[in-house]
Parts: structure tokens; sequence; C-alpha cells
């Protein structure tokens, strides 16, 4: 049985993602319990594998480039077969991040090779010839284990749960061809159309400012955004109800039917926590609650909670944050 692991290194727009790193990190710990190599495969336009070099630096033996004008956009059906043909010359398992690219790919993989998935996945533990997975089920109420005993498998990693870890391997550079032409997938993604690239993407955030209807208001969502300028490496979030009327953009909302994330710190303001926003962030690392209801369920998963007034308390805060940043 081979012990080597795929991870697929997603990029976008010729850049490397996060995700890439942390598929990466995540497939290390596999191949280093069963005494195998991790084999990143990153494909892009003509040029991407000029990022080769990152994907060795945190665990990559070797990198596998497939560079063809046709995966100038996410083009899943060709990146699907390219994996799966590669799997199929002997590997343990294949690492997918579940962003929404990587949804779109691992479940496409699992089927071309006839075998199980375990997606949204938040640790996992090498038993034996066994990988044994832990996932949030029931909308984030329970967390469920799944065992996957056959080869190859199949494992997507929810966003934000593995920490990218430099850990620099050899990175050897090997070309790999695409299986079959990408430009004959059914599906072609001509364009893509992206937000304020100013802004951090929510699955990339280290610390996310997430506001909710207890903001009053959408006015009042600019404290939420000054509290995250003052952290400098935050995002902003929303919950489905505020985004439902409009005060944000849906691209900002955060729960089962949103963005699932799993940063560093998570701020809820004014959120009461519904267990659909709950599933969207319960993973996060430390959870901060400012609700003026001190019943309110968020405090049931929150490490520190404030029970007072978002409007009065967040100004407060965001000038506590200035200080201690500029304190160093």
């Amino acid at each position: 049985m081979s012990t080597n692991v795929l991870a697929f290194a997603e990029s976008r727009g010729g850049e490397l993602r996060r995700a890439a790193l942390e598929a990466v990190t995540a497939a290390r710990t596999i191949a280093d319990a069963s005494g195998g190599e991790v084999h990143a495969v990153l494909f892009g336009a003509p040029g991407i594998g000029k990022h080769a070099a990152a994907l060795g630096a945190h665990g990559a033996d070797k990198v596998l480039v497939v560079e063809h004008a046709g995966f100038t956009h996410n083009n899943p059906e060709a990146v699907a077969a390219t994996i799966a043909s590669r799997m199929g010359s002997g590997c343990r398992a294949c690492v997918c991040t579940a962003s929404a690219t990587g949804k779109d790919v691992a479940p496409r993989v699992a089927a071309k090779l006839k075998v199980p998935i375990a997606a949204d996945v938040i640790a996992f533990e090498v038993k034996g010839a066994a990988i044994q997975s832990t996932h949030p089920g029931y909308t984030g109420k329970v967390l469920q284990t799944t065992t996957l005993s056959a080869t190859p498998a199949v494992v997507s990693i929810r966003p934000g749960s593995f920490l990218p870890k430099e850990n620099a391997k050899a990175g050897t550079v090997e070309a790999l061809a695409p299986a079959g032409d990408p430009a004959a997938s059914r599906v072609r993604i001509t364009e893509t159309a992206t937000g304020n690239a100013a802004r951090l993407d929510l699955g990339e955030a280290p610390v996310i400012v997430s506001g909710g209807r207890g903001l009053k208001e959408p006015g009042n969502f600019k404290l939420v955004e000054e509290l995250a300028a003052a952290f400098g490496n935050a995002a902003v979030g929303a919950t489905r109800a505020v985004t439902d009327d409009g005060w944000r953009p849906h691209a900002d909302q955060i729960g089962q039917t949103g963005r699932l994330v799993s940063p560093d710190l998570y701020v809820a303001v004014g959120i009461s926590g519904a267990i659909q926003h709950l599933a969207g962030m319960r993973t996060s690392k430390t959870i901060v609650a400012i609700n003026k209801d001190k019943e309110a369920p968020i405090f049931k998963v929150a490490d520190y909670g404030i029970v007072g007034d978002a409007l009065a308390i967040l100004p407060v805060l965001t000038e506590a944050v200035k200080k201690a940043k500029a304190a160093g």
C-alpha cells in the first residue's frame, strides 16, 4: 500500500491561496504517521509554478505543477480528472480544503475513484491502515467521528482548522500533464468576479468581527468595521438575518448556509447565537461574545462574554485594541 499523500494546492488569479498551505500541512500529518511523502498538485495558467517553493517550505516533498491556459479560471472537472488519475498510480489519501473550490473538486475525485470522502474535517488521526476524522454534525450540535478504511481516501478539511506550518522539505518540482484537454470541460468559467481586493477573505482572516441584529441598524456596522480595522488583520462577517435584510452583502454571511470559518479569534457582536450561525463559527479558536441579553445562546459557546449594549462597548473596545497595538 502506498503511503504517499496528495494535497490539492488551491490557487486563484495566479496566486497561491492560504488553503493550499493548510492542505499541505494537513497532508503532512497523515504522511508522517504513515512514513510517506506529501505530493502537492498545483494547477494554473503558465507561470503558476513560481509558487512551488512555498509549498515545499510547508512540507511538500514533491510539487506537481500542472500549467495550462485551461486552468486560468477554476476548472473542477479537469482538476478532479487529473488528481484522480494521479491517485490511481498509488496514493494513500487526497487532502483538499472545504472551501468553495475544494467542495467542487473533492467529491468529484471521490466519485471518479469510487472511494469514501470525509468532508468538513476539523481533526484527524491515523490509526493503522485507517484515517479517523472528526467533523461537526447536525448543524454543529455534535462532533462526529468517521473512520475511512478504504484506500485511497479523500479528506476535505474545514478552512482554518489546520494552521499552516513551515516544515521545509525537498519541494522537488515535477511537471504533470493534465488528464485530457482542460479546454474540453463541459462547464467553463470565463470570468471571476471578486469583491473588494483590499479586504481580507473570511476564510483566511485570523480575526473575524461579526455583527447581527443587535446592532439595531445597518449604519452601526461602522463600529464593527472600526474594531476590525483596529486589529489590522481582521475581516467583517455577519449573520444571515442582517444579510437577508440587506445590511451587508451575502458574501459576508457566516453560518450553515454561509461561510464556515475557524479563525484564531471570533468576536460576535449583537448576535444571539442561533444554531445555524453557530454551525459556521463554533470551531473558532477563541470566541468573544457581546450581547445585552445574558441568556443569549451565544454565551454557551463563548470563551469570553460581555453583557451590555454593543453600541456603547464597541468604541471602548476599539480604543483598547488600538492602545494595545501601539504598545507593541
